[in-house]
């Protein structure tokens, strides 16, 4: 497991992979910059005033729903009424009543956080997503739970005590929010300060609670494979290779189809390893490591150097566009016509012409 990013959060990453990984709950200290998305980054989104459901909610652990109206406000775009922009004031309130909030997917808006979750995604070969949690001293916003991911926990500011049980007893455990009666043995508890990093593995149960502060905290979740995602990689190695029509029409060449499709799946089956299957799930996955180029909704942000996964080449912007049309480029700028109008003018020159 070889990851630059992560071993400024773990220090050896061997001995993470080995000992820690996936198996046991641990704490780290690192000498590492601050998560890319922190309280200042927060009124930042806000104050750019495009922040807006579903990428917020805030939630409560004590069974209380929420309700969007209560966060947001709606606004008047021409004439019409949009429910759902982020309202700072309204926010603010809920959390001194002690809701948290939560900020989903920040990695496709925040630019900053795009780039560090691509390359921890390309680095473990897994999907990563990026949550925001801001969570009041005394305040719970997630009842105890399991979640299908390994989670690493970035403190930026405030305190947060994190509760964390054992894994699941069964193969076929449920994910999500567990029984008010769930006693699993704990395996960690301990006060999250800013800078510190907890890491959760995927399964184990957890809760966290404010100890101190506005305590805020950056969520990096590792997504790993499921049956169904390998039942999805199954069916396409074993039909690979496989020239039949998409209809087959009447019931004599149905059957042909079912012989074929048979024959053809058995002969995959033979030659496939469990090593092939698992790659070719990962393959199959979405990934974050091609980000999307985030512009954060507190303000413009610089063109990232993103190339396109297929020509491998820069994606056009605007403001490239328009400096290619100031100088004469595509469309008619101060430059002149573009090819568009010469393609056009030879057009009609050779049809005179040709009159």
């Amino acid at each position: 497991m070889e990851s630059p990013t992560l071993a400024h959060w773990v220090g050896d990453v061997e001995s993470f992979a080995d000992h820690r990984w996936q198996r046991e709950p641990a704490v780290f200290t690192p000498q590492a910059p601050a998560p890319p998305f922190g309280l200042d980054a927060l009124d930042a989104a806000f104050d750019g005033g495009l922040l807006r459901t579903p990428y917020l909610e805030m939630v409560r652990s004590d069974k209380i729903t929420v309700p969007a109206g209560a966060f947001t406000t709606p606004r008047v775009v021409n004439g019409v009424t949009y429910e759902g922009f982020a309202d700072r004031a309204k926010v603010l309130a809920r959390l001194r009543a002690g809701a948290t909030l939560l900020l989903r997917c920040v990695d496709q808006w925040h630019r900053p956080t795009g780039e560090l979750v691509a390359r921890l995604s390309e680095e473990l070969d897994r999907r990563v997503e990026a949550f925001f949690f801001v969570t009041p001293a005394g305040a719970q916003g997630l009842a105890v739970h399991r979640d299908d991911a390994d989670v690493f926990v970035l403190q930026s500011a405030g305190r947060k005590t994190w509760y964390v049980h054992d894994a699941p007893a069964a193969p076929d455990w449920s994910l999500g929010e567990l029984p008010d009666d769930e006693h699993s043995p704990q395996r960690l508890r301990h006060v999250l300060e800013p800078g510190e990093v907890l890491y959760v593995p995927r399964g184990f149960a957890h809760r966290a609670v404010g100890a101190g502060g506005l305590s805020a905290h950056l969520s990096l979740t590792v997504r790993d494979l499921s049956l169904d995602d390998l039942r999805t990689a199954l069916a396409g190695r074993l039909a690979e290779g496989l020239d039949l029509p998409a209809r087959p029409l009447g019931q004599a060449a149905i059957a042909d189809a079912c012989a074929t499709l048979i024959g053809h799946a058995r002969t995959r089956l033979d030659a496939l390893e469990p090593g092939d299957l698992l790659r070719a799930a990962r393959a199959a996955r979405p990934s974050s490591a091609q980000p999307a180029v985030p512009t954060a909704p507190g303000g413009p942000a610089e063109p990232a150097a993103r190339r396109d996964s297929v020509t491998g080449t820069a994606p056009e912007t605007f403001a490239g566009a328009a400096r290619a049309w100031h100088d004469g480029g595509p469309g008619v700028g101060r430059g002149g016509p573009g090819p568009v109008g010469r393609t056009w003018r030879r057009l009609r020159d050779a049809a005179r012409a040709a009159d």
